[in-house]
C-alpha cells in the first residue's frame, strides 16, 4: 500500500493561505515534539516530580504550545493527565484559535501517517485519510 501526500500537501497550502492566523502567535515557545516519560530526566532529590532535563529533541519546533505533539496526547484522553491540562489553562476558542487548532492537527496527521504505514497499521492510515478530509473542510 502506497501512501497519498496529495492531503497533507493541500493542507500546508490552505495553512499558507490562512497565515494570519498563525502570525498571531505573538511568543513562540521551544516545543519537543515527543515529551513522555522515557524522554524526560527527573531530579533525584525533588519532593515533587520535576524536570532536569529532556531527551530526543530531533522532532522540536518553535510554536505555539498547542502545536505539540506532548500537548495534543494529554488533552486527548480525559484520564490522569486532567494536572498536566489543568496546569497548562483553559484552551483558546476564538475561530483564530479554532483553525490554528485545525492545522496543527493536520500536520500531526500527516507526521503518523508514515509511521502508521511502517507499523502496518492499515485501517488507522484509512482513518487517517478520513480525519484529515473532515478536517481540510474545516480550512478552506
Amino acid at each position: 500500500m502506497g501512501l497519498d501526500s496529495a492531503d497533507a500537501r493541500e493542507g500546508a497550502g490552505v495553512a499558507g493561505h490562512g497565515r494570519a492566523v498563525l502570525d498571531e502567535v505573538a511568543e513562540p515557545r521551544l516545543l519537543t515534539g515527543d515529551l513522555w516519560t522515557v524522554n524526560a530526566l527527573l531530579e533525584r532529590d525533588a519532593d515533587v516530580p520535576a524536570i532536569s532535563g529532556v531527551l530526543d529533541f530531533d522532532r522540536c519546533l518553535f510554536g505555539a504550545p498547542e502545536a505539540d505533539w506532548t500537548i495534543r496526547m494529554a488533552r486527548a484522553k480525559d484520564d490522569g493527565r486532567t494536572a498536566f491540562r489543568e496546569a497548562h489553562g483553559q484552551l483558546d476558542r476564538s475561530a483564530a484559535a479554532v483553525r490554528r487548532s485545525r492545522v496543527y492537527e493536520a500536520r500531526h496527521l500527516g507526521a503518523i501517517r508514515p509511521e502508521r504505514h511502517r507499523l502496518g497499521r492499515a485501517d488507522a492510515v484509512r482513518e487517517g485519510y478520513g480525519t484529515m478530509a473532515g478536517l481540510l473542510a474545516g480550512l478552506r
